[in-house]
C-alpha cells in the first residue's frame, strides 16, 4: 500500500512532462517528422516542440507522432513502414487523444508533410485547422538527395537504377521513398504502380472525400526551400513538378493536371485564399528560429 503515493507521483510527473495538464489558450499542435528523424530527438523535433511551447507562453499542447510505439521503430518507419500503415497508426493516435478532439494545427517536416495531408484526407478524426508543410513532396520526387555532389553521369545512373526498381511490388511494399517516387518520363507506370502518392493525389480515380476534407482546412501553407539539395524538384514543395515527358522542365501547381483537372479541389482552395506559398533561403529544413516564429507561429498558430 505504501507504493500507492509514489505511483501517483510518477503519474503526475509523466503527465507534466508530456504536457497533458497544459492550460491551453491556443489550438493544439501535432507534428510529423521526416526521413532519417524521429518524433522526439532533442536536437530536432524536440527542440521545435520547446520553441513552440515557449513562443506560445506554455499555453499550448504540442505532440509529435511516434509511429510504431517506440523511438527505434519510429525512426525505422521513415524508411521501411508503408505510409498506409503509418497513417492508420497516426489516425488511431489522433482518435484516442481527447485533447485533439476539437481540432488541431499540423506541421509536417519533409515527407511528414505529405503524410499529414493524407491524414487530413483519410482520417475523419483528424480535424486539422492549419496544415503547414515544410519542404513537403506533394507531387513526389524524381532525384537523389544531394545529387549535385555526384557527377552528372553518376546521378543519372543511380536515378535510372532506382527508377527501374521503384515500381516493383516488393520495393513499393518495403521502401517508403519508392511510394512517392514520381517518374515524369513514364506517367502511366507511376499512376498504375504507385501504392501511395498516386492514390492520395486522386490520379487514378477521384475520391470525393479527399476533396471535401481538404476544403475544411483554414490554411494549407507550403514552405519551399530555395537552396534545397535534398528534394528534387524543389517545385514539388509548392505542389508543382516536372512536365510529363521531361526531367528538366517544371510546371507550377496551377499548370499541373492535379490542378487543371481539379483532382483535389485545389482550385477552390486557392480561390478561397486557403493556399499559401512561402519561400525561404537555405537548404532542406534549414530554418532560423526568428523566421519560424515570425512567419509560421505568429501568423498561423496563435489561434
Amino acid at each position: 500500500m505504501r507504493s500507492t503515493p509514489i505511483l501517483l507521483l510518477i503519474i503526475v510527473l509523466i503527465s507534466t512532462i508530456y504536457g497533458n495538464n497544459v492550460t491551453q489558450n491556443y489550438t493544439p499542435i501535432v507534428m510529423w517528422h521526416g526521413m532519417g528523424d524521429s518524433c522526439c530527438f532533442p536536437f530536432s523535433l524536440g527542440s521545435i516542440k520547446k520553441l513552440l511551447e515557449r513562443s506560445l507562453e506554455n499555453k499550448v499542447y504540442v505532440t509529435s507522432l511516434e509511429i510504431g510505439g517506440s523511438y527505434v521503430r519510429d525512426y525505422e518507419s521513415g524508411y521501411f513502414i508503408h505510409p498506409d500503415k503509418q497513417l492508420q497508426d497516426a489516425c488511431n493516435q489522433i482518435a484516442n487523444n481527447k485533447i485533439l478532439s476539437n481540432g488541431f494545427n499540423a506541421i509536417g517536416f519533409s515527407q511528414g508533410s505529405q503524410f499529414l495531408r493524407a491524414l487530413v484526407q483519410r482520417c475523419p478524426a483528424a480535424k486539422v485547422k492549419n496544415l503547414i508543410s515544410l519542404g513537403g513532396q506533394h507531387q513526389g520526387v524524381y532525384g537523389l538527395p544531394n545529387c549535385p555532389s555526384l557527377t552528372t553521369k553518376s546521378c543519372e545512373y543511380f536515378r535510372e537504377m532506382l527508377n527501374y526498381a521503384a515500381y516493383t511490388g516488393w520495393v513499393q511494399k518495403r521502401l517508403v521513398q519508392a511510394t512517392y517516387w514520381h517518374d515524369p518520363m513514364n506517367e502511366n507506370l507511376y499512376k498504375s504502380k504507385s501504392t501511395f502518392l498516386a492514390e492520395i493525389n486522386n490520379e487514378r480515380k477521384i475520391n470525393q472525400k479527399y476533396i471535401d476534407r481538404l476544403q475544411k482546412l483554414e490554411n494549407f501553407v507550403m514552405v519551399k526551400f530555395w537552396n534545397d539539395t535534398i528534394v528534387q524538384p524543389v517545385d514539388t514543395q509548392w505542389f508543382g513538378f516536372y512536365k510529363p515527358g521531361s526531367d528538366s522542365e517544371t510546371l507550377t501547381m496551377e499548370e499541373s493536371d492535379i490542378y487543371t483537372k481539379d483532382r483535389l479541389g485545389l482550385k477552390k482552395m486557392k480561390e478561397d485564399g486557403k493556399i499559401k506559398f512561402i519561400a525561404v533561403e537555405g537548404n532542406h529544413l534549414q530554418i532560423k528560429n526568428d523566421w519560424f516564429i515570425a512567419n509560421i507561429i505568429d501568423v498561423y498558430l496563435k489561434n
